[in-house]
């Protein structure tokens, strides 16, 4: 072997170790970052605007591993068993429309309603007919209304609920407490009542985005919310017909699938698509309710309500294949209120929907020239009729 060879050999001698070390040393680093990565994705939520995430791993709890969204923050509750926390159940987060719950159950608390009953009369003043040119103009989502219009209760609610109005969550706030900001602080301290210790509201539309809450929070607002007969019928219904404004269709859109009753939908910049679903599923001979939560889904004002409306779907679905699938040992069977068909009853008459009685002979009132039906899990529900070309839908998609 000459010099040079020699050389040439114990360079490559040399270089060889040196090159298996930057091999190795470089994939420590890729992965370190692709570990972090995964770390902030499954901590931080995207911002609204950004691409829908494949869902997280599956975690374990009460009911086994269980599927929850990607994006957002999340959480459920489940009758006789209690709250599951989600990624993020505990952060305050922006709510947007779903704030309406809580008006709605102020209202029903202070002004209870019967199966079927409309209510007192409310009286929209001038100044709120006068206020809604310019609120229409900044793209609110709104119903129409004139002065002197009368609504019952049980309208003004609907007008609430379905096609979320603003106007009308400010209208029965002024009529209930006298102003807003008086209605406010009910909402606050029935918040602290309910155990909703990370809530704030600080207005009764959640057009504000100062209005936060929790997942885990909202859940517990939830199973309330569908202890009040009146509430859990309203929030059931595909349409309804409303003074001024006509037909006004409800956002919730997965009403009949998969046992979905209600609750709220909720969408704006500052809060990204959210979601507050209530469905029944039966287990050992029990009606079971879930009450699912899942806020700051991403997307365009377009996209953000379907990819809440598609991510509390199928948080829905996990939650119902895991409580079919376990012993339901942990299931004690106290329910957080009665299913609606049983709250509904209205013995002797026929269903103002099918024009026949459910079965057992239970039939669900239906609202003022709305449409009334039953679910179970599984169950359909009429079809919506045709949507109100009255009712503003622009900026807000709630």
């Amino acid at each position: 072997m000459t010099r040079t060879a020699s050389a040439r050999t114990t360079t490559r001698r040399t270089l060889g170790p040196i090159a298996v070390g930057l091999v190795v040393v470089t994939a420590a680093i890729i992965g370190t970052r692709v570990y972090q990565s995964a770390s902030s994705s499954a901590t931080s939520p995207p911002r609204p605007g950004t691409a829908q995430p494949s869902p997280v791993t599956p975690r374990n709890g009460p009911l086994g591993t269980i599927a929850w969204p990607a994006s957002g923050v999340s959480a459920a509750g489940i009758s006789g068993i209690g709250v599951l926390p989600g990624p993020g159940a505990s952060r305050p987060v922006p709510i947007a429309s779903v704030a309406k719950v809580m008006t709605a159950y102020i209202i029903l608390r202070d002004h209870p309603l019967g199966a079927g009953e409309p209510g007192p009369a409310i009286v929209v003043q001038p100044g709120e007919a006068a206020a809604y040119p310019a609120q229409a103009r900044t793209g609110d989502s709104l119903v129409p209304v004139s002065a002197g219009e009368q609504l019952t209760e049980r309208q003004a609610l609907e007008a609430l609920l379905l096609p979320s109005a603003d106007n009308m969550a400010w209208i029965l706030a002024r009529w209930d407490a006298g102003s807003q900001a008086a209605f406010t602080a009910q909402m606050n301290t029935t918040a602290r009542r309910l155990g909703m210790t990370d809530t704030h509201y600080t207005d009764p539309s959640g057009l504000s985005a100062s209005t936060t809450s929790t997942a885990a929070d909202q859940v517990r607002l939830g199973m309330a919310a569908m202890s009040e007969a009146a509430l859990a019928q309203i929030v059931a219904l595909r349409s309804a017909v409303i003074p001024v404004a006509g037909v006004v269709d409800n956002y919730n859109t997965l009403l009949g699938q998969d046992g979905i009753t209600g609750l709220k939908t909720g969408s704006d910049t500052a809060a990204g698509g959210c979601i507050l679903l209530a469905a029944w599923q039966q287990a050992r001979g029990h009606d079971i309710l879930i009450v699912a939560a899942t806020f700051g889904q991403p997307g365009t004002m377009a996209t953000m309500l379907p990819n809440a409306l598609r991510a509390g779907h199928q948080l829905v679905l996990a939650l119902g294949r895991a409580l079919a699938g376990q012993s339901a040992q942990r299931i004690s069977g106290k329910k957080a209120g009665k299913h609606p068909a049983d709250q509904q009853r209205v013995s002797g008459r026929l269903s103002a929907a099918s024009g026949r009685a459910p079965r057992g002979g239970r039939v669900l009132a239906a609202g003022p020239k709305s449409r009334g039906h039953t679910t179970r899990w599984g169950a359909g529900c009429p079809a919506a009729v045709r949507r109100s070309p009255t009712v503003v839908r622009s900026r807000r998609h709630v």
